[in-house]
């Protein structure tokens, strides 16, 4: 998916007229970073990528969604969910375009070791999920706390929030987002 991400990435700056130097200004990001992407040399973090695409600006959702996607359509075969994360993060979300609809669901996986990377995330809106299985870091603000099977979390998006599996084995968790904007 690494190539998927760069060709999409490009694809969308030059639709916009932006150079990388341009991007790089918006986001904040290293311009090097943006063309190392865009290349297909790196892999970016949830974070890195969410904050990329900050500088245009996109959601996660729309960045991996099909623009064409019927807004009136009700179910969703598990093959049709839109991946929207990538590397040791899985984020399977209902539905592909967002734009019309208020809540964002997504089937979330952490591979052993795996997060949304080293910059926290911010966002409008609230978020909420339950833990399946594994366990699951959260960091929202200054509070930390590991999550079990069961246990959930609710917070203000527009805190500081970082997620990771600090276990040995892959965590699994559902997440609503309001409105979907990450």
């Amino acid at each position: 998916m690494d190539n998927e991400i760069g060709q999409r990435l490009k694809s969308i700056r030059t639709r916009l007229k932006l150079s990388q130097r341009q991007l790089a200004r918006q986001s904040g990001v290293a311009n090097a970073t943006i063309s190392q992407v865009e290349a297909g040399k790196l892999n970016p973090t949830v974070s890195m990528l969410k904050k990329v695409l900050d500088g245009v600006p996109m959601s996660l959702g729309e960045f991996f969604g099909d623009e064409f996607e019927n807004q009136d359509r009700v179910f969703f075969r598990a093959e049709e969910l839109t991946e929207i994360a990538d590397g040791g993060v899985s984020f399977r979300q209902v539905g592909a375009n967002l734009s019309n609809r208020a809540i964002q669901f997504i089937q979330e996986r952490y591979r052993p070791g795996s997060g949304t990377g080293k910059h926290a995330i911010t966002h409008e809106g609230e978020e909420c999920g339950i833990i399946l299985s594994g366990r699951l870091e959260v960091t929202v603000g200054e509070q930390t706390a590991i999550l079990r099977a069961g246990d959930a979390y609710y917070f203000k998006s527009h805190q500081p929030h970082q997620f990771r599996n600090p276990g040995s084995e892959p965590c699994e968790l559902f997440t609503a987002c309001t409105p979907p904007t990450f």
